[in-house]
C-alpha cells in the first residue's frame, strides 16, 4: 500500500519517529524547567545528583534482567569518557540555567550539532564543505547576538550554556564512535550509572535537607531523565536521525512557554533573531547531511 508514492509502512515509521522526537522534546524541556525551579533552593550539584541517581534507579528497574549482559564492553575507557562529558555537559547547563532565562540557555544549546559539524573534521575525518563550514560560522554568529559581548545585557553566565554545547558536541561524537560497538542500551547504563556514581561523591559536601516537595521534584527529575533517553532511543529506532532531527527544534517553543509561565520571562527581539539564525543554521546542516547520506557524491557540500 502506498500514499502518493511512499510506502505506507515507512510513512508509519516516520510518523512514529517523530511522534517519539517531539514526546522527547517536551519531557526534555519539562526537565530544565523543573531543574530551573529548584536552583532557586538547592544546590546545583544536589540537583544533578538527584537528576542521574534517580535515572539510574529507572534504568535498572527497567533493564534488571539483562544489567550483567548490557554491562558489558568492548570500550570501557570510551564509555567512561562519554558519560564524563554528559555529566560535565549537565553540571554546566545547570549553573547557566540557574543564572538565565531558559529560552536563552536552551537556544545556545543548539550550537552543538554545529560544533559537531566542526569536530567531525578532525575526530572522525569527515568532510565538511564550504556551504556547510557558512552555516556553522552563521550558528556562532547566532550565538554573539543573543549573549551581544559587551553590550548592557551581556550575561557572563552564557559562557555555561556555550561550554554545554561543547561538551554535548563531544558526547555527540563519543556516541557515534561507541554506536559501532555497543549497543544504545549499553551506552545508557553506563550514562546513568557513572554519572549517579561521581555525584553520591560529591554531593555530601554540599547537601541541603529536602521537604517533601523538594523529594518529589528531584525525584520526578530523574524519572523525566530516564523517559527522555527512552523516547530519543525509540525516535532514532523508527525513523531515521534526519527525520527526526530538526524536530529537536521545537524545544524552544516549550522552553518558551515554560519560561514564561515559571519565571514570567519572555525572549528579546535580539534573543528570538539569534535563535532563529541558529536553528536556520542547524536546519541547513542537517538537511546537508541528509543528503549527503543519500548520495555519495554531493558537489559544493
Amino acid at each position: 500500500m502506498t500514499t502518493g508514492g511512499t510506502p505506507f509502512f515507512r510513512l508509519s515509521q516516520a510518523r512514529q519517529g517523530i511522534a517519539w522526537m517531539l514526546l522527547s522534546v517536551l519531557v526534555a524541556a519539562g526537565m530544565d524547567a523543573t531543574a530551573k525551579y529548584l536552583t532557586q533552593f538547592y544546590p546545583v550539584l544536589q540537583i544533578v545528583w538527584a537528576r542521574y541517581t534517580f535515572q539510574a534507579v529507572v534504568v535498572v528497574l527497567a533493564l534488571a534482567p539483562r544489567l550483567p549482559a548490557l554491562a558489558r564492553t568492548q570500550r570501557l575507557g570510551v564509555q567512561l569518557a562519554r558519560s564524563a562529558m554528559l555529566l560535565g555537559a549537565t553540571v554546566t547547563f545547570l549553573f547557566g540555567l540557574q543564572n538565565m532565562p531558559l529560552t536563552e540557555a536552551s537556544t545556545i544549546l543548539f550550537l552543538a550539532p554545529l560544533i559537531v559539524t566542526a569536530l567531525s573534521v578532525p575526530l572522525l575525518r569527515e568532510r565538511v564543505g564550504p556551504r556547510r563550514w557558512v552555516a556553522v560560522c552563521a550558528g556562532f554568529a547566532g550565538a554573539l547576538i543573543i549573549i551581544r559581548p559587551g553590550g548592557e545585557a551581556f550575561n557572563l553566565w552564557a559562557v555555561f550554556p556555550m561550554a554545554t554545547a561543547f561538551l554535548y558536541a563531544l558526547y555527540m561524537v563519543t556516541t557515534r564512535h561507541l554506536s559501532r560497538t555497543d549497543s544504545t542500551l549499553t551506552t545508557l547504563v553506563y550514562t546513568a550509572s557513572v554519572g549517579a556514581l561521581v555525584m553520591s561523591v560529591i554531593v555530601p559536601f554540599v547537601w541541603v535537607p529536602l521537604d517533601t516537595k523538594g523529594w518529589l521534584l528531584l525525584i520526578m527529575l530523574g524519572g523525566m531523565g530516564g523517559a527522555n533517553h527512552f523516547a530519543l532511543i525509540r525516535a532514532f529506532r523508527a525513523a531515521a536521525a534526519g527525520v527526526v532531527s530538526p524536530f529537536e527544534y521545537s524545544r524552544l517553543i516549550w522552553a518558551t512557554l515554560f519560561g514564561y509561565t515559571l519565571f514570567g520571562n519572555l525572549p528579546d527581539g535580539w534573543t528570538v533573531l539569534g535563535a532563529a539564525v541558529i536553528v536556520g543554521a542547524g536546519l541547513y546542516i542537517y538537511r546537508r547531511e541528509a543528503n549527503a547520506a543519500g548520495s555519495s557524491v554531493l558537489p559544493g557540500d
